[in-house]
């Protein structure tokens, strides 16, 4: 597994690569699963309402992580990145994810796509951009699907609205066919 690279945060538990956190544990792999235990018991309950745009992504954010870190929902402030590739510096976050939601706005959050295809290339190219831009410390991966989940149920495709309501044989044969 490649482990972030960061530069001297403030977020960790001094001396170590741990994220301090709500819990106080300071061991890895006990935070990750309180953190995904969090995570899965904020799933239950209903998302916060927006307007697809950055705020409503950070709301997101916050939502989900409000459990476990202090700072849910709030943009970096350090530089990290992931093997040898860095992520959107801190200083250009706001700008550069209100320019991505911005952008997806004036796409019409990928709803009047004309076909699946349309609606699939529309979202990579959404999650690559996100990526890059990387907002939080931590929970940008799954912050990432929630948002998709969210686009594909505005654009009204049946796989991953049929997910929601555990069916998940749609989405697990579209992704197969992905890989």
């Amino acid at each position: 597994m490649v482990r972030y690279n960061a530069v001297e945060d403030p977020l960790c538990y001094p001396g170590s690569h741990v994220l301090s956190n709500e819990a106080d544990v300071k061991d890895q792999d006990q935070l990750d699963e309180f953190e995904q235990l969090m995570f899965d018991s904020r799933a239950e309950e209903a998302l916060p309402d927006g307007d697809l745009d950055f705020v409503h992504y950070r709301a997101l954010h916050r939502h989900f992580f409000q459990d476990v870190y202090e700072w849910a929902g709030e943009t970096r402030t350090i530089r990290t990145g992931k093997g040898e590739s860095w992520f959107c510096f801190p200083e250009y976050i706001e700008k550069e994810a209100n320019r991505l939601f911005n952008d997806l706005a004036a796409r019409d959050h990928l709803a009047s796509t004309e076909s699946k295809d349309a609606f699939a290339e529309g979202a990579g190219w959404f999650l690559a951009e996100i990526n890059a831009i990387h907002p939080f410390r931590e929970g940008n991966g799954r912050i990432q699907l929630v948002f998709l989940t969210m686009l594909t149920r505005n654009a009204e495709y049946e796989a991953m609205i049929r997910s929601f309501s555990g069916d998940l044989a749609p989405l697990v044969a579209e992704i197969k066919r992905m890989i």
